[in-house]
């Protein structure tokens, strides 16, 4: 299965909680509704916390893929 496109990319790569959140908040904030946001992550906590942060700000997780260590998730702006 093909990874979604990605109009724009977040890499928090080496970054512990809680600043791949708080910089993926801040990232989605200046997205137009529709643009897909790649975070690339190394921080196993995103496992949870970023679908968990998708639930409760109405955002959609298209994908999350984990290869070598390294997450990659794909995440729709809602609104």
């Amino acid at each position: 299965m093909n990874a979604p496109c990605a109009t724009h990319t977040l890499d928090t790569s080496g970054k512990c909680c809680p600043m791949p959140m708080v910089e993926t908040n801040k990232t989605m904030k200046n997205l137009a509704v529709g643009d897909v946001l790649e975070i690339i992550a190394t921080d196993v906590g995103t496992r949870t916390d970023i679908p968990s942060w998708c639930a409760r700000s109405g955002q959609t997780l298209l994908s999350v893929v984990e290869e070598n260590g390294v997450l990659r998730y794909h995440v729709r702006k809602e609104k």
